[in-house]
């Protein structure tokens, strides 16, 4: 291959207008690479160090001042990858990136050497990663650059990068390639990088208020803590199956009855489930558990936390995906029979068993001859209400038949003192005044139990080590779970699930 057909890729590579497949282009990288170590002798892989002395956003921080062809003196070492070449004869300007920010650099003939040029000329491509020394200066035309003295080729790169998503517009292949992803979208790191803010922000809440951060087995026998399927696998030296934990919450309060006053976990769970913009198999929550607590205190604290990282992320009041929502506290709180009463005008309360399947025969909600109101309520809650919740809103009173791990409400035993937070129609957080009665619990198991016998797969296992450990006294406690994902996909303004997590589950290709 001749120098003058290298010239040519790296022109069509800059102009985003090549046809190549990027499999010819890979053969002649790769072609390019051998001739490389034959003829120079120089393995770009061979590089184990470069030692840069400023980023490149320290770069444009540091040497704004600069004004139009005014230099530094200062000696820069930075490294990154080649973003683009614009060649003009016996000099060149290139756009190097690092994970930060990107930078101008001059490489001029006069400057670096004519030999040192030539191999610049004929062997650097977009996508390599080289290291520069050099002096920052301001071109004529105001931009702040790098004239280099010095360059090292530290690592090839054989695939060409997309330009401006030219052969790499598909999401599918943007999740299944999240390295090119991340490297040519800025945005995309930016996501990442607030997701990282956000868990923090969650923990520095947390352990303001003394809470202790504590790690649960992901492998168990029992997958218990919320009604959902389990991945199933199988231990071989033990020759058992066991379960993906579906989530944290029976090993957590576990450690409230051990006399650890406030823990909290954040972590994977996997759930055996159907995937869509706001699901995946496998995803991050949070859970906590306060001893002394109620789920009053839960809402509390929930509240904290989003407000906290809105606060950390530049603002109370957000957008997402052209809706506005006010995170400013205090949120709203109203139960589910009230909301359901706003939105249908039914009493859920005050009407009787067979008037609530009525109800629901006349409004197309599917329910059998046995389901009490307590059984319909939520199905309202879900048909009518749910999509409606913009602003936050904490709604609380949900029926005991559907939170077999929370306490009854001490007016009515029929629903329990439970919270949901929801914001823009979705769920993000659970929370439960823990249900700390080993009888009761007892009693939930096996109503569970006979739910799953016919034919509910999501219904609560049996967790007899679960019962032994309320037996020996829990304390009042007060439980919460959060879903880290959706909570940075509202924060971010993100459509789908896949955009905040950085290797979504795909199916194989």
């Amino acid at each position: 291959m001749s120098d003058g057909i290298d010239n040519m890729e790296n022109d069509i590579e800059r102009a985003g207008l090549s046809e190549m497949p990027e499999e010819e282009i890979f053969r002649q990288r790769k072609d390019k690479l051998e001739r490389l170590r034959g003829e120079e002798g120089y393995d770009p892989f061979a590089n184990d160090h470069w030692d840069c002395n400023v980023t490149l956003s320290e770069v444009r921080g540091r040497y704004d001042f600069l004004a139009a062809e005014e230099s530094s003196t200062d000696e820069l070492r930075v490294a990154g990858r080649v973003m683009a070449i614009r060649r003009h004869g016996k000099a060149a300007f290139l756009n190097l990136a690092d994970e930060n920010g990107i930078v101008q650099l001059y490489f001029q003939q006069n400057e670096l050497g004519p030999e040192r040029y030539a191999f610049f000329k004929k062997w650097v491509d977009t996508g390599d990663i080289i290291g520069v020394k050099g002096n920052a200066f301001r071109t004529q035309r105001g931009e702040l650059s790098i004239k280099a003295h010095e360059f090292s080729l530290l690592s090839k790169s054989l695939r060409p990068l997309p330009e401006k998503w030219h052969g790499l517009k598909d999401m599918e292949v943007r999740y299944r390639r999240r390295y090119v992803d991340l490297i040519a979208n800025p945005a995309v790191r930016d996501v990442f990088r607030k997701r990282a803010v956000i868990i923090k922000t969650f923990r520095q809440v947390l352990e303001d208020h003394g809470t202790l951060e504590v790690t649960t087995p992901i492998l168990s026998t029992i997958a218990g803590g919320a009604n959902a399927r389990p991945f199933v696998t199988h231990h071989n030296a033990l020759d058992i199956d066991m379960y993906l934990r579906i989530a944290t919450e029976l090993h957590l309060k576990r450690l409230i009855v051990g006399m650890f006053g406030r823990v909290y976990e954040i972590g994977p769970n996997f759930r055996n489930e159907g995937m869509d913009p706001r699901h995946n198999p496998e995803f991050t929550a949070m859970e906590v558990y306060w001893a002394y607590g109620s789920y009053r205190d839960m809402m509390d604290i929930t509240e904290k936390i989003f407000v906290a990282c809105a606060d950390a992320l530049g603002g109370r009041k957000i957008t997402y995906q052209g809706t506005e929502i006010d995170l400013t506290p205090p949120f709203r709180r109203a139960t589910m029979a009230e909301l359901v009463l706003e939105k249908t005008g039914i009493d859920f309360l005050r009407i009787t068993d067979s008037e609530a399947r009525k109800y629901a025969e006349d409004r197309g909600v599917d329910v059998s001859g046995e389901d009490t109101k307590y059984d319909i309520l939520p199905l309202f809650f879900e048909r009518f209400v749910e999509e409606t919740l913009i602003q936050p809103t904490f709604v609380f009173g949900h029926p005991t038949v559907i939170s077999p791990l929370a306490k009854r409400n001490r007016e009515n035993p029929d629903i329990t003192d439970r919270f949901e937070l929801f914001i823009n129609g979705w769920e993000f957080a659970n929370a439960f005044s823990e249900l700390n009665d080993p009888l009761d619990q007892r009693g939930r198991f096996l109503d569970q139990a006979k739910r799953k016998d016919a034919g509910d797969e999501e219904s609560h296992p049996f967790d007899e080590d679960f019962l032994n450990a309320l037996e020996y006294g829990m304390p009042p406690t007060g439980g919460l779970g959060i879903g880290i994902d959706r909570t940075v996909m509202l924060l971010t303004d993100s459509r789908s699930i896949r955009d905040v997590i950085l290797f979504p589950t795909m199916k194989p290709l």
